[in-house]
């Protein structure tokens, strides 16, 4: 025995100290102090820039006098609404503080030391963390034209493979996959093998060949597919979503999820946004609207962009992103660098308000 301090890495398991953690963008406050700046914009984590509906702002009001209670644990009326709302049982229905926690409740259930976890290149950046942070081995796909190349992905399937994750609308690219495209996919992939559909982004998207995954839960009972709350309906902050999925499944996934892990006030926030449809819709049409102007404005610039059909566009600077978004701080916007995702030419920036895409690309000519 000795009181010597042993190194801590060499106690935690062996996917822990491989892994690289998450980097989130800092607070605007903080970017302001740093930079000596005033009056910035975020455009770097493609949030609504419209806010919440009204009524989550009322509904949450309400419920302020419950704070000393604990939340519903099993959030019965929340997942009665969305049962409602995708024709499902709520018992197919997984809870999560934000879809970030469906997925990793994925990996604990499903994965494990000697597992294989398969996604594309250019993939949400939780798939790889969650994968190693139980002991899996992490497989990148390539990717075809910055999205999923679902034959290469079915011909790195193994016998080791155990889960496989699809984001629809992908992000940081923008990409999306057709009906007709995931549905033969689906249909291809052993039944033993868990597949993620992650739809993080699935209301803003306009293409009619778009597939809504959740309808295919009853043809393909090893399909979970996430939602959130984050994006669309403007609940970022307080941190919910969802998983659909047959109820074997679910079961597993309610074995592993905390205890309370959907606080209240999110439970009530999401209940009133589902109610207001007519804000979804005005979130769509705001989003379509800074996407052309996004567009045009890059054309001008002859910058290159990946098309997308989300929030946010990824854009090729054709040099290193980093100095141009160290710039654009300068300016007072707000970018993602995504590097860490392979692509150290492009910066994603998410769709603001249209005077903020305004000043978006003003800032983008004078840096360039």
């Amino acid at each position: 025995m000795t009181n010597q301090t042993p190194p801590f890495s060499n106690l935690a398991a062996p996917g822990i100290r491989e892994l690289k953690p998450y980097v989130p963008g800092k607070p605007l406050s903080e970017l302001e102090r740093e930079l000596g700046i005033s009056h910035s914009i975020k455009l770097a984590s493609n949030e609504n820039p419209l806010g919440v509906s009204a009524g989550v702002t009322e509904a949450i009001t309400r419920s302020f006098s419950e704070l000393a209670r604990y939340p519903d644990g099993g959030g019965f009326q929340l997942r009665r609404v969305l049962a409602e709302k995708h024709d499902i049982d709520p018992v197919c229905i997984t809870l999560g503080n934000g879809s970030n926690d469906v997925l990793d409740m994925v990996a604990r259930v499903f994965l494990c030391p000697g597992a294989e976890s398969l996604f594309s290149q250019y993939a949400f950046a939780v798939y790889p963390i969650s994968s190693q942070a139980v002991g899996a081995e992490p497989v990148i796909v390539p990717a075809k034209a910055y999205g999923h190349d679902l034959d290469a992905m079915l011909r790195n399937i193994t016998p080791r493979t155990r889960v496989i994750w699809i984001a629809n609308p992908n992000n940081p690219t923008g990409t999306w996959l057709s009906k007709e495209a995931l549905h033969a996919f689906l249909g291809k992939v052993p039944r033993e093998i868990i597949v993620v559909l992650d739809e993080a982004y699935v209301e803003y998207v306009q293409e009619p060949d778009y597939p809504d995954g959740s309808q295919w839960l009853g043809e393909f009972p090893n399909l979970i597919v996430t939602r959130t709350f984050s994006k669309a309906y403007g609940l970022a902050s307080l941190r919910i979503g969802y998983g659909l999925s047959g109820s074997a499944i679910a079961d597993l996934l309610n074995r592993v999820r905390q205890p309370f892990n959907v606080n209240s006030l999110a439970q009530t926030a999401a209940l009133a946004a589902l109610e207001d449809q007519a804000f979804i819709r005005r979130s769509v049409a705001l989003n379509n609207h800074g996407m052309q102007q996004y567009i045009r404005g890059l054309e001008v610039l002859r910058l290159e962009y990946i098309p997308s059909v989300g929030n946010f566009i990824s854009i090729n600077l054709a040099r290193d992103a980093a100095p141009v978004h160290q710039a654009l701080l300068q300016e007072g916007c707000i970018t993602r660098p995504v590097a860490n995702y392979g692509l150290p030419n492009h910066l994603r920036v998410s769709i603001g308000l249209e005077e903020e895409n305004r000043r978006l690309l003003k800032a983008l000519k004078k840096v360039l």
